[in-house]
């Protein structure tokens, strides 16, 4: 998206003035033009270093094999990546991420460093070998678009959670195609649902046919930059077109037969929305690995997480353990036994991956294994009155 002809008839005086780092309308001065963007003091002084060296700042807007679109302060450039393409993966360019840029006059323009992420938005890739794809950086609200023409996958939304959480931005579910739940107290069950599965986070049932929760969503997004997340097929592109107010994201009609979509959204895409506020607009993702989210699953799952500072042991695995505050919840119906299924599939799915690149960690579950099987053998040969076969 380029703000190239947004610029081009401003004086030179006034460019000049936009064109300093630190420049904002309380100094008296025009707006930076990449205030719309999310650029402030913190990025400003941040990027002083490269601004004496005479680089410019950008916010990338796209990714594109080795190139990415860097919207600067005078319009959208094409810059090369070939400086800033490590070695590791999470490491790599990615859309929201802040750019130093060569300056005007370079063919082709590089971008020689990005600034610290304030947050980042992981995945573990589908590949065997256990790497992390940085899908968005720089997040403030990671809205989990959930489709309602199909039947609620929570265990899908508690993985989202958990990312969401662990990337550092607020989580927002967002229940889209709200229009086909006509009945308001089917509504209110299924929103029910999702709330009991994402503590501490706000489920918004929306409708970009009928316009319900579209005030409150873009209101949610007016204030700093989101990332638009979910399966193909819930909605995801819609959605965008209506925050946008224009049919900017292409939209194919979803299988009648299943619900499923195909993919619209082929790239990641940084859009300045008309109420305020940035989105970046994500492919649908077929798979919800988890990559390093140890924290993310114990804010998913924060109930069970304070249930088990009441357990006897400080260890306690929650599965046969005395005095087990977990277990006692189970028994006693207040945690629901596809809750406790789920955190612990999670929690060993991420040890799983964490373990794999920490050889400290894996050599912790080795020990756990072997004195797990240790104690099976043991409780065996109790059965057997001692005797060993």
């Amino acid at each position: 998206m380029s703000s190239s002809s947004a610029h081009s008839s401003s004086s030179s005086a006034r460019t000049s003035s936009l064109g300093l780092p630190g420049a904002s309308a309380a100094d008296g001065a025009a707006p930076h033009p990449l205030a719309p963007y999310g650029w402030d003091e913190d990025l400003a002084a941040a990027f002083a270093p490269y601004a004496g060296s005479g680089l410019v700042p950008g916010r990338v807007v796209r990714v594109d094999r080795g190139q990415c679109d860097v919207v600067t302060a005078t319009g959208t450039v094409r810059a090369d990546t070939a400086f800033v393409t490590p070695h590791d993966p999470l490491r790599v360019i990615c859309t929201g991420d802040w750019a130093a840029v060569d300056p005007e006059g370079g063919n082709p323009r590089y971008v020689r460093d990005c600034l610290p992420r304030r947050t980042a938005f992981v995945r573990s890739t589908s590949s065997q070998r256990s790497e992390g794809q940085i899908l968005a950086a720089n997040v403030d609200h990671a809205i989990i678009a959930v489709s309602l023409a199909v039947e609620l996958d929570l265990g899908r939304i508690e993985r989202f959670l958990a990312l969401a959480w662990e990337s550092g931005a607020q989580p927002l579910v967002v229940l889209t195609k709200a229009d086909l739940v006509p009945d308001a107290t089917a509504l209110s069950y299924l929103v029910q649902d999702v709330e009991t599965t994402a503590p501490g986070v706000q489920v918004l049932p929306v409708s970009s046919l009928t316009g319900e929760g579209t005030d409150v969503l873009a209101a949610v997004v007016s204030g700093g930059t989101s990332v638009l997340l979910g399966v193909s097929g819930a909605g995801k592109s819609t959605l965008a077109n209506t925050l946008l107010g224009e049919d900017a994201m292409a939209v194919r009609a979803t299988r009648d037969v299943d619900g499923k979509g195909r993919h619209t959204t082929t790239t990641r895409n940084l859009l300045v929305l008309p109420g305020g506020g940035v989105l970046i607009d994500t492919p649908g993702l077929r798979g919800v690995g988890l990559f390093d989210a140890g924290a993310g699953v114990g804010q998913v799952f924060s109930e069970i997480e304070a249930l088990a500072a009441d357990c006897r042991f400080h260890d306690c695995a929650h599965e046969s353990e005395p005095g087990c505050a977990v277990l006692a919840a189970l028994a006693d119906g207040s945690l629901p036994e596809r809750r406790l299924d789920s955190y612990r599939k999670l929690v060993r799915e991420n040890q799983r991956i964490v373990a794999k690149t920490d050889a400290r960690l894996r050599a912790e579950i080795r020990r756990d294994w072997k004195r797990k099987h240790a104690e099976g053998r043991a409780a065996s040969e109790a059965k057997r009155g001692g005797r060993v076969r």
